[in-house]
């Protein structure tokens, strides 16, 4: 499939064929591809608990269903046939910035102007998610209960340096391509060159198109 179609399929599913697990060689290259993603200092300090036996997944279902109110978490109430948990390691982004050739050595997080193991593991995750597209699947980013995230890592002996940023539920989709592409915010909406505020259609290229005349996807 071509990148950019990659990119335009690219949505969230939420029910899957339980009657098709994934295969094993889809499994590998997707967390293969996941490797794959930037990080700062290099520090790749991610991890990935890959759950796909029928057991593994009614364990956390099971977990995420001991939150108040469970029917408003997707992480409760979803099936699918694979599940991925990605998760991030901050102390060993300090560590690592506290080494000779970054000079932080008093591992404090205050001069960060953002999470970026949070950031790095979204990174990894966003590659899964479009690999998921490449090989034909869907797949869905969703959210964790706070009061779960403790009691699931328990139950996946997740060491405590590691904390999930969510889950990602994969499989072949059972359900009807979404058509709200058309809600999606048109480039000049979100888009600022220059300053905020300014128009962001380049020389030459009509508003609310691209060079020829063709209008943006949405």
């Amino acid at each position: 499939m071509e990148f950019q179609d990659v990119v335009r399929r690219r949505r969230m599913v939420r029910r899957y064929d339980m009657s098709r697990p994934v295969p094993p060689e889809a499994v590998d290259r997707i967390l293969g591809n996941a490797l794959r993603a930037p990080s700062a200092g290099f520090t790749q300090a991610w991890g990935f608990v890959v759950l796909e036996t029928p057991q593994d997944i009614e364990l956390f279902r099971s977990t995420m269903r001991m939150t108040e109110r469970p029917e408003t978490w997707l992480a409760a109430t979803f099936e699918a046939p694979l599940l991925i948990i990605p998760h991030a390691n901050k102390e060993a982004y300090l560590d690592r910035y506290a080494l000779p050739d970054k000079g932080f050595t008093d591992r404090s997080d205050a001069w960060w102007p953002a999470p970026y193991w949070d950031i790095d593991t979204g990174f990894a995750t966003l590659l899964m998610l479009l690999t998921v597209v490449d090989l034909g699947l869907g797949a869905c980013f969703f959210a964790l209960p706070a009061d779960r995230i403790e009691p699931l890592s328990k139950a996946l002996h997740v060491p405590d340096e590691f904390r999930p940023i969510g889950a990602i539920s994969i499989g072949y989709p059972d359900e009807p391509r979404s058509k709200l592409g058309h809600l999606r915010k048109p480039v000049d909406a979100v888009v600022h060159r220059g300053r905020w505020g300014e128009t962001s259609t380049p020389p030459g290229v009509p508003p609310g198109g691209t060079p020829g005349g063709q209008p943006h996807r949405h």
